[in-house]
């Protein structure tokens, strides 16, 4: 069990105050980590189409299906035909940043901190973020577009097809050794299933509004307010 002092944070197996300093990444999620919904689910909802991609998403999420690429594959494929235009839609309408999270970049910015986004949502969602964020680097998977509609399947990167759990950890990886440190000195947030492999290998992993399979793991759980409550467990004052 997680001692708790602080309202809706609770921790294990660190010390608080942490020093802002002492780290010199941070990876987030996206979909419900940073934005407050499942942009997949919500392009599903454009298409009637919500209770059957969500139900698949939340199994995914909790960890109820092992082969996540087939269950992103899966879901994908059930868009089919779905107007480009509708993603605009999407993300001006539905996409909403979560409390705390601008406040919790900006202070680990001015710690100098790379922030990393590391998702299995979509370039077409990832690129405005990052530029709204002010993040410095994506990994992301790229919606298949022909004729101005999604074909159903996602387009192969240079690092590889599909953004999963594990690519998430090896870019988490990437971007330390960038930095010439070490993954301890890495903190990671996310709330599902397909985040454990880079808190696994963060130094600190945070828990946000998590899934049980997630929040029995992390060192810190954010069950309660905004991001930013991360902020309360960490000094910034001595942040370099």
């Amino acid at each position: 069990m997680f001692p708790s002092a602080i309202p809706g944070v609770q921790w294990r197996g660190i010390t608080p105050p942490l020093a802002l300093s002492d780290y010199a990444v941070i990876a987030f999620d996206m979909d419900s980590t940073l934005i407050s919904i499942e942009t997949l689910d919500e392009m599903a909802d454009l298409m009637g189409k919500k209770a059957e991609v969500a139900a698949l998403t939340e199994a995914a999420m909790r960890g109820d299906i092992v082969d996540y690429k087939q269950s992103l594959r899966d879901r994908v494929a059930l868009l089919a035909g779905m107007p480009e235009a509708l993603l605009d839609e999407v993300y001006e309408q539905r996409v909403r940043i979560n409390p705390g999270a601008e406040t919790l970049i900006a202070a680990c910015k001015a710690a100098g901190l790379t922030c990393l986004l590391v998702t299995g949502g979509f370039t077409c969602f990832t690129d405005r973020l990052r530029v709204r964020l002010g993040l410095d680097d994506v990994r992301a998977n790229v919606l298949d577009i022909v004729d101005g509609r999604l074909t159903g399947k996602l387009l192969p990167q240079a690092w590889g097809d599909i953004c999963d759990g594990e690519e998430k950890r090896r870019k988490l990886l990437e971007v330390c050794a960038q930095r010439g440190v070490g993954p301890e000195r890495a903190i990671a947030v996310g709330d599902g299933a397909n985040d454990l492999p880079m808190m696994r290998a963060a130094g600190l992993s945070v828990g946000y509004h998590a899934k049980p399979a997630v929040r029995q793991e992390v060192n810190v759980a954010i069950d309660e307010g905004g991001l930013d409550q991360l902020l309360a467990l960490i000094r910034t004052e001595d942040a370099k």
